[in-house]
């Protein structure tokens, strides 16, 4: 017997797209399956913070759960429809444990797509090698995800974060050569990656060129006592490598203070939406970050079809989403390369053949990322995006400037 099941989204137990099918002592005949395929249904796991500190991330989960809702309406992928069972976490490593072996253990995935943030994903990045589950285009962009050596069952999908960090040091040395650099990073493996990575680009003027780091926990109520030590240190160039709700706080209290350093703030922090509106627009003027997607505020992509496009999805799909929010721009991405990838494996929906075509992409153009930024993967690199652009905020959108560039600087 069949049993027909629409799923609704409840973000307290979870999230999830309509799906179809759970079918009992039924043999499938249509095609090669792992755990959690069938001839009717794909179901996929995810885990993502609707609550606690970076509940912000919450519009990637909502984001992709639509887009497959209209993948579903169109007919599904050859012919499958997507179940997308996606759980709250709250940003807690240990809920990212349990909903994780969840999602395996009782709703049986196939794969887990888009798990967000760094610490979450280092905590269930073993267990899902050693189970040789997909963790697919992880929400992240730890240097870690890139070890199919040691962990292939893993891939990134956002720029790294330690690349992020030196193109700031790159420009850094290059136009202020003589700068006093303070830092504001979060204190785990999110925070260090980028730290590490700015040290490395700053090479062995790094001891001399920063001045002053200051470290805060996601569970702070605020940054503003580390901001004003930061500012007590004479430094001329602050870089703050946070997640929204802290990015929006430094934002807010460098301007209070008056202080007026070359500010640099994290691509995964930079939505207009979300946190430099909600640090006051004004005071992120002149703030400079890198990009790897179009932005939404950006008036220069508005006549363009991709964008047209994109903003037609979200008012039908999406419609209680920010448009201003360019984390809707970037979860569109990586729903439609997944939907990609899924259509690339046929009949073959395997573990094993998910992953070889996720590590099959040869410089694949999505829509809603900047011109120039290629995907590619192989067999030993599972980091698909290497490029970015660098921009600065003129008070209302972001400005590209520049080239686009990669960690090496080409």
């Amino acid at each position: 017997m069949t049993i027909s099941v629409t799923f609704k989204r409840n973000v307290a137990n979870g999230l999830s797209v309509a799906g179809f099918v759970f079918l009992s002592g039924v043999a499938f005949a249509g095609g090669q399956y792992s755990l959690g395929a069938s001839d009717t249904e794909i179901k996929i796991g995810n885990t993502m913070p609707y609550s606690g500190p970076a509940s912000a991330y919450g519009i990637l989960g909502k984001t992709q759960a639509a887009y497959f809702n209209m993948i579903n309406e169109q007919g599904g992928i050859n012919g499958r429809k997507i179940n997308f069972i996606s759980r709250d976490d709250g940003y807690s490593p240990p809920k990212t444990v349990e909903q994780v072996r969840q999602l395996v253990e009782q709703d049986q995935v196939l794969f887990v797509f888009s798990p967000l943030g760094t610490p979450t994903n280092v905590a269930i990045h073993a267990y899902l090698n050693d189970n040789k589950v997909p963790q697919l285009f992880v929400a992240t962009g730890a240097d870690q995800w890139n070890d199919p050596k040691h962990f292939p069952w893993t891939m990134g999908f956002i720029p790294s974060y330690g690349a992020e960090g030196r193109i700031y040091a790159r420009y850094i040395l290059n136009n202020i050569p003589n700068a006093k650099i303070a830092v504001l990073y979060q204190n785990d493996d999110f925070g260090k990656d980028y730290l590490n990575g700015l040290r490395v680009g700053l090479g062995d003027k790094a001891g001399k060129m920063i001045a002053a780091v200051q470290s805060y926990e996601t569970t702070d109520p605020t940054v503003d006592s580390q901001v004003v030590s930061l500012q007590s240190s004479g430094a001329d160039v602050m870089v703050t490598l946070a997640t929204p709700k802290f990015a929006a706080q430094s934002i807010r209290k460098v301007y209070d203070i008056g202080w007026k350093p070359t500010h640099f703030l994290t691509s995964v922090s930079n939505s207009v939406g979300t946190v430099m509106k909600s640090a006051g627009l004004e005071k992120g003027t002149g703030i400079i970050s890198a990009g790897f997607a179009k932005d939404p505020t950006d008036p220069q992509w508005a006549d363009t079809q991709e964008y047209k496009d994109w903003l037609a999805f979200m008012k039908k799909y999406n419609s209680s989403a920010n448009l201003a929010d360019i984390q809707a721009a970037i979860s569109y991405s990586q729903a439609q390369l997944l939907v990609s990838v899924l259509k690339a494996c046929g009949d073959n929906l395997t573990r094993e053949n998910i992953m070889k075509q996720a590590a099959n992409l040869h410089d694949v153009k999505m829509p809603m990322l900047l011109p120039g930024i290629l995907l590619s993967t192989s067999a030993d690199d599972f980091a698909p995006i290497k490029q970015m652009q660098l921009e600065k905020f003129d008070g209302t959108t972001w400005k590209l400037f520049g080239d686009v560039i990669s960690a090496s600087g080409s």
